[in-house]
């Protein structure tokens, strides 16, 4: 059959229009929204949120046309070619339907975040083209056995659910064979984890197995239970592939790619951060160490975006649309102690309640404008407590932002009250 005639006849044609739509329409403002600006993996990542509505799309069209080959008793009599020789052009737009696709989610998703550089690294693209493939031949093997009336709802119904649901689950390694945390990757520290990739793909190459065994042997008992074993292996094999992973496929990235200067303080940013925009970010960080070195405020000698810095190093979280008010607020939190574990525990923490004073009193004292500048940020009683600090001399200042500091870095450590005099203040054990 000519191409031309394949694409014509094909119900991948005819389901594209409104896949493109379904897309545009009803998942555009999710895939606009929460894109980490200028990276391009981020985008890929987050266009996986239509992923399951184009594998549904896949399984309907495929169940479509594997009915219409089985009404049509082309494998009847003795075919020349096998059946998965003669089912595969026919699929082939369904599948193809699947990608454009999900081509525009990445699209509306490249666009959201301002980066021409939204190409999926290969992983990415590996997952979408397994499980597209793994659920347009499914869709085939349903409609050679039912009505076309019961095939494709009960193709479309099941394959969005398999492939959406697992998302929600507590365990998490279900998610990761179909895909379901791509959508979470990734902040510009992170790169996608191969564990994940690897397990996606082998579930989905254990699935097109199946289905094409189905496809040649005409669903004989022998064919049914081998090709459910190897499904069983294609879930276990994947499974143990991503034992350990999260909720989100991710990994720190390589800080071998950030691009540090030699000033004092070192800044090292992504190189996402280019031009104007990584200019004003190592200005920015300078001056505000600057401000804060000069009454005695502890500066370590380099900021970085590493997701894991180096013991000396402060975390510099800016986004990479960072503004003036993104550096000042980066650069604090770097500053304070990282919160320990044991609040993570939810073990008391009595410090906790100082963090926002502490933040305030940073802030204000670096705020371009002067305090004044800092003032709606921050709760009420927080901005009135860093007020108080600042009529203070410098060095009553410093001993209490020290008391806190060290009450912050552990759980046993009473955070010295805000004083209302010169007198030097301290933790409490």
């Amino acid at each position: 059959m000519l191409l031309r005639t394949v694409l014509r006849v094909s119900a991948g044609t005819r389901v594209l229009p409104f896949l493109l739509g379904f897309v545009l329409v009803a998942l555009g403002d999710e895939l606009t929204a929460w894109v980490t600006p200028a990276y391009g993996l981020a985008a890929a990542g987050h266009a996986s949120l239509a992923l399951p509505f184009a594998c549904a799309a896949c399984a309907a069209a495929g169940a479509w046309e594997g009915g219409r080959l089985h009404r049509g008793r082309v494998f009847s009599g003795s075919p020349v070619r096998s059946a998965p020789a003669i089912t595969a052009p026919v699929l082939l737009p369904v599948a193809l339907m699947g990608g454009l696709g999900m081509v525009a989610a990445l699209t509306i998703a490249a666009l959201a975040g301002g980066t021409a550089d939204g190409v999926p690294q290969p992983g990415v693209l590996a997952v979408w083209t397994g499980l597209l493939l793994a659920n347009t031949l499914v869709g085939s093997v349903v409609g050679r056995v039912l009505a076309p009336v019961v095939a494709v709802p009960l193709a479309l119904i099941n394959s969005f659910v398999l492939n959406a649901y697992p998302a929600a689950f507590d365990t998490y390694w279900p998610r990761h064979l179909v895909g379901g945390g791509l959508s979470d990757c990734c902040a510009v520290d992170q790169v996608l984890d191969g564990r994940a990739v690897a397990a996606s793909l082998a579930f989905s190459a254990a699935v097109c197995a199946a289905a094409v065994l189905l496809l040649r042997r005409r669903g004989a008992p022998v064919a049914v239970a081998a090709a459910l074993a190897v499904t069983a292996g294609g879930v276990a094999l994947g499974g143990w592939t991503a034992r350990g992973l999260g909720a989100e496929p991710v990994r720190a990235r390589s800080s071998d790619a950030l691009v540090c200067d030699h000033g004092r303080p070192r800044v090292c940013l992504w190189p996402e951060l280019g031009g104007a925009r990584s200019a004003m970010v190592r200005e920015e960080v300078r001056r505000i160490a600057g401000a804060l070195a000069g009454p005695g405020v502890p500066v370590p000698a380099t900021f970085t975006m590493a997701a894991r810095p180096a013991p000396g190093e402060a975390k510099l979280g800016v986004p990479t649309d960072a503004e003036v008010s993104d550096v000042t607020a980066a650069v604090i939190g770097g500053l304070l102690p990282r919160t320990p574990d044991c609040a993570l525990r939810s073990d008391p923490y009595p410090a906790a309640a100082a963090a926002g004073t502490a933040t305030a009193w940073l802030t204000a004292r670096v705020a371009p404008g002067g305090p004044a500048a800092a003032g709606g940020r921050f709760t009420e009683t927080d901005s009135a407590r860093a007020a108080q600090l600042l009529r203070l001399p410098d060095a009553a200042q410093l001993a209490w932002y020290r008391g806190t500091a060290e009450a912050l870095a552990d759980c046993g450590t009473l955070p010295p009250p805000v004083p209302h005099d010169a007198a030097p203040t301290g933790g409490a054990r």
